[in-house]
């Protein structure tokens, strides 16, 4: 499977971030921020937000003479066996707090041996989740999810998916046109959000950006239901502004 080529902010901040940790790891006796600032390079703004971003994901922690160190969330992920369920949580405790702070349902989608699959969501009582009328794998080029997947495949990796799951029209609104599907892909900026106006599911609007750790291909989306589409751009903003964390814990 062919990449396009990364795309840059927010993604720059996790590799900031990453620096960051790798300094602080350093430092078993903590280390304060002057010396992460001297030892990174890292503007003090930057720094300071940065430090923000991994003590409330629980990354880092501040001890009482000022000084950080490596907070429990980095000490679970990194405790071998109980990895894979430690980063499960993690990402279900970012998701649920994303739901809450955007007011909508929100996902993690992967590409992963050729497929469009939801690894994990976030959802309630006021946030439904889109209901699957269709299978995701079959509706790539409809769906926020799919199409974010699909922007960060090289065009042969996209015909290749769609050689095996043909365009169909599912609503008055999906692009059915190949030619024209390519050409908006292409045209995606890889730092905005793909917004979805009931291409998929009449009645559903939904956003996603993605998600670049290492040779993967992801994206985290949300959706709305169409009486709360006045609210899917800011929505969508605040979860371009919010995917750092999640990041962050699939490039750990």
């Amino acid at each position: 499977m062919a990449l396009k080529p990364e795309p840059t902010a927010p993604f720059h901040s996790v590799q900031y971030a990453l620096r960051v940790l790798e300094t602080i790891s350093r430092h078993s006796g903590g280390v304060t921020d002057v010396q992460i600032a001297r030892e990174t390079g890292l503007p003090t703004a930057h720094l300071t937000s940065l430090l923000l971003m991994l003590r409330r994901e629980g990354y880092v922690e501040q001890v009482a003479d000022g000084a950080y160190v490596i907070g429990d969330s980095l000490v679970l992920l990194g405790s071998g066996v109980t990895r894979r369920e430690a980063l499960e949580r993690k990402l279900q405790e970012t998701l649920t707090e994303l739901r809450d702070s955007v007011g909508a349902a929100v996902y993690i989608s992967r590409y992963i041996d050729g497929e469009v699959k939801i690894t994990q969501f976030a959802d309630g009582p006021r946030t439904p989740k889109v209901n699957e009328w269709v299978d995701f794998r079959s509706a790539a080029h409809a769906s926020a999810v799919g199409k974010c997947l699909l922007t960060q495949l090289d065009q042969n990796g996209r015909r290749d998916h769609l050689s095996r799951h043909k365009i169909a029209r599912l609503t008055s609104r999906t692009i059915t046109n190949e030619k024209i599907l390519f050409s908006k892909l292409d045209a995606q900026p890889p730092t905005v959000p793909v917004l979805n106006l009931q291409e998929y599911a009449v009645g559903t609007v939904c956003a996603a950006v993605p998600l670049t750790a290492g040779s993967s291909v992801g994206c985290l989306a949300l959706s709305l239901p169409i009486e709360h589409a006045h609210r899917l751009r800011a929505a969508a903003d605040t979860l371009n502004r919010r995917a750092a964390p999640v990041v962050l814990s699939l490039a750990l």
